[in-house]
C-alpha cells in the first residue's frame, strides 16, 4: 500500500502532469540547437516517470532503476556531444517547476517537508549518476585521443629512427671525405678564402646530421663516455657560433669560470650540441627582437653533487600554451625547423641523468640544464 502523502502526489502529478511538462518547456535552455530541444524533451519525460517509480518502489529497486536510467541519459549526451552543463540546468529547472507545484497541493508541514527531502534526494542522486557516467566517457574519450596522438608520435619518431639507421653513414662518409679535403686545402693554401666558411658550414651540417642520429636512440659503436671541462665545452660552443652572434649583434656573457672549474661525465660532443642548440636559438630569436638582445650564461654547484647552468636571453616571453609544448618532437614556430632540436636536448639531458626545463617571463627567458658533476 501507498501512503497517504505519496498517493496524493502521484495523483496530483498524473492530473497536472501536462501543466509541469509546460512550465518546464517554458524555462528549459537549449545551447546547442533546436535539434535538440528533442533531447531535452525526453530526459524530461524519464525524469517524471522515474520520479513516479519513486512513489511506488522500494529504495533498492529505485536506486537500480534510476542507475539504469542515468546511465542511458549519459549515454545520450555522450553519444550527440552535448554540454552536460545544459543538462544539469534543465534538471534543476524541473526540480523547481516540480517544488513549484507541489507547493499548491496544500499538505501539512511535516508531510511536505518529507516529500521535498524525498524528491531533492532522488534529484541529486540521479544528476550524480548521470554526470559520473558522462564525465567517465569522455575521459575515456580524451584518453583514446591522447594516446591516438602519442602512437603516432611514436610511429613517426621509430619511422625516423630507421630511416636514420639507414642512410646516416651514406651522410656521413662523403661528408668526412670534404672535411678531411678542406684540411688539406688549408694546409696546401692558407691564404685561399672562404675555405673556413666552408668548413663551419660543414660542421652545422654534421650538427644536424647529428640530431637525427641520436632519434634512433641507439650508442654509435665505439663511440665511449669521458670526464670533460664544462667551461671548456661552452668556450668551444661560443667560439663555433661566433660569426652568427656577431652577425646578430648579440651581447653574451659567459660567467661559468665564476664557480671555478667544472668538469662532467658523458657524451662531450652531444652536451655540445645541446649547448649550440639552446644558444643559436636565442640568437636567431633576439636578432628579430630587440636593439641590445643578450645572452647570459651561468652556474652554481647544488649540494647533491649536481651543477645547475642558467643560459637566459632577454628576448620575448614565450607564452604559456607555447612553453608546455617546446620539448616535444616536430613542434616548431619556425618555417623551416624541424621541431626536434628542443626535443633531442632533452633526450641527451636527460641521457646523461639530468633535466632541462624552460621558464618565461616578460623579456627574460631561461633554459635550466641540471646534470652531475664528475666524481673524480
Amino acid at each position: 500500500m501507498i501512503a497517504a502523502p505519496k498517493k496524493r502526489l502521484l495523483d496530483f502529478l498524473v492530473d497536472q502532469k501536462n501543466n509541469i511538462f509546460n512550465e518546464w518547456e517554458n524555462r528549459i535552455l537549449v545551447s546547442t540547437g533546436d535539434s535538440f530541444k528533442e533531447i531535452v524533451r525526453k530526459n524530461r519525460e524519464v525524469i517524471y516517470h522515474i520520479i513516479v517509480n519513486m512513489l511506488t518502489k522500494s529504495g533498492e529497486d529505485l536506486d537500480c532503476y534510476m542507475r539504469m536510467v542515468a546511465t542511458k541519459v549519459g549515454e545520450e549526451r555522450v553519444r550527440v556531444n552535448s554540454n552536460i552543463g545544459d543538462f544539469v540546468y534543465n534538471v534543476n529547472v524541473g526540480r523547481s517547476v516540480l517544488f513549484q507545484f507541489i507547493m499548491k497541493m496544500q499538505l501539512e508541514w511535516d508531510e511536505l517537508s518529507k516529500i521535498i527531502n524525498e524528491v531533492n534526494d532522488f534529484f541529486d542522486v540521479f544528476t550524480y549518476y548521470a554526470v559520473s557516467y558522462y564525465t567517465e566517457e569522455k575521459d575515456k574519450i580524451i584518453e583514446e585521443k591522447n594516446q591516438f596522438i602519442d602512437s603516432t608520435h611514436q610511429d613517426r619518431l621509430t619511422l625516423l629512427g630507421q630511416m636514420t639507421s639507414s642512410f646516416v653513414h651514406e651522410f656521413r662518409n662523403p661528408l668526412t671525405s670534404i672535411q678531411g679535403f678542406i684540411q688539406l686545402l688549408k694546409s696546401e693554401y692558407q691564404d685561399m678564402k672562404y675555405l673556413d666558411i666552408i668548413s663551419s658550414e660543414l660542421e652545422q651540417l654534421n650538427f644536424r646530421i647529428s640530431q637525427f642520429l641520436l632519434l634512433s636512440k641507439k650508442e654509435v659503436i665505439g663511440k665511449e663516455k669521458t670526464i670533460f671541462s664544462l667551461n671548456e665545452l661552452v668556450e668551444e660552443v661560443l667560439t663555433f657560433l661566433y660569426p652568427s652572434i656577431l652577425d646578430s649583434k648579440v651581447k653574451v656573457l659567459n660567467n661559468l669560470n665564476l664557480e671555478g672549474e667544472i668538469e662532467l661525465y658523458g657524451y662531450c660532443d652531444e652536451i655540445r650540441q645541446v649547448f649550440i642548440n639552446i644558444i643559436f636559438n636565442a640568437l636567431d630569436v633576439l636578432s628579430q627582437y630587440r636593439s641590445d638582445p643578450t645572452i647570459q650564461i651561468k652556474c652554481s654547484k647544488l649540494d647533491n653533487n649536481q651543477v645547475k647552468i642558467l643560459v637566459s636571453n632577454n628576448g620575448p616571453m614565450i607564452p604559456e600554451p607555447q612553453l608546455n609544448t617546446i620539448f616535444e618532437p616536430f613542434v616548431t614556430t619556425k618555417k623551416l625547423g624541424t621541431g626536434l632540436g628542443l626535443f633531442v636536448c632533452r633526450e641527451i639531458i636527460e641521457k646523461h641523468k639530468g633535466a632541462l626545463t624552460c621558464q618565461s617571463i616578460p623579456d627574460q627567458t631561461n633554459f635550466i640544464i641540471t646534470l652531475p658533476i664528475a666524481n673524480n
